[in-house]
């Protein structure tokens, strides 16, 4: 697959975009939940689209980051915040 394939996927996937310095890019899709919550899952690209990061970020009703987990490049698991963010 070559760059131009891979950010047309990416772009196709994700509802949001941000340029990053260097070419790279920042992937953004919010999902929400039955209860309020919501989930953003973030990922983060070189300048060739290789990913460097993917993440998912939890928040509360009151929209809270309450919760991070890191699935790439190394999965670390769900970690909870102190409440009100980081």
């Amino acid at each position: 697959m070559d760059l131009g394939d891979k950010r047309k996927l990416n772009e196709r996937k994700f509802s949001a975009k941000e340029d990053l310095p260097g070419g790279g890019r920042r992937y953004l899709l919010e999902v929400k939940g039955k209860h309020g919550w919501k989930a953003r899952y973030v990922k983060e690209v070189d300048a060739m689209e290789e990913t460097i990061e993917f993440y998912q970020e939890i928040y509360d009703d009151k929209n809270n980051l309450v919760e991070i987990h890191e699935k790439f490049p190394v999965d670390k698991g769900h970690r909870k915040l102190k409440e009100g963010g980081k």
